[in-house]
């Protein structure tokens, strides 16, 4: 499927965060289908069980696909998680590519509801979340000065399809 476009990264999240050793610095692309789909590994680093990554960043990156589908339809809208509900399939392994995706179900002015999951290589489900944000500006998400150069590092890779 062809990539439209790529999004941007941030400094030190878990999930993206370019300067954090311990994240993934997975990227995100909209797709043509209007999903948002990342290439990542989980590193050791990440593990509950030997061979398995722990439930909380499998929960964590779900919940970053999420949010990140809005920005395939609305640029630059924030939002909080409200609820969100996993469904572990089977083991998620680490230091294995996997694809993560993540659609808009719902959008309205102040919620969204998106769908996000985590595949292996032969597309087998191995993670689900149906989650429910609240759409809030930055000013009151982030307690101190927010600073957009934090949320605003591209770095371009070249991909143009994704399988």
């Amino acid at each position: 499927m062809k990539v439209i476009k790529k999004q941007c990264n941030s400094k030190m999240c878990i999930i993206c965060g370019m300067q954090n050793e311990l994240g993934l610095k997975a990227p995100f692309y909209e797709m043509e289908d209007g999903s948002v789909v990342s290439l990542f590994k989980f590193k050791k680093e990440h593990q509950s069980y030997p061979l398995r990554t722990h439930g909380g960043l499998i929960t964590a990156m779900l919940d970053e696909l999420g949010l990140r589908s809005l920005w395939t339809i609305e640029q630059n809208t924030y939002g909080v998680t409200m609820e969100i509900t996993t469904k572990f399939r089977k083991p998620v392994p680490y230091n294995i590519e996997l694809k993560g995706v993540g659609k808009v179900i719902s959008n309205s002015t102040r919620f969204l509801q998106s769908y996000a999951c985590i595949l292996d290589k032969e597309n087998n489900i191995l993670a689900e979340a149906n989650i429910k944000y609240l759409k809030m500006p930055t000013s009151k998400i982030v307690t101190e000065n927010f600073n957009d150069d934090e949320h605003n590092i591209f770095v371009e890779d070249n991909v143009k399809e994704i399988k």
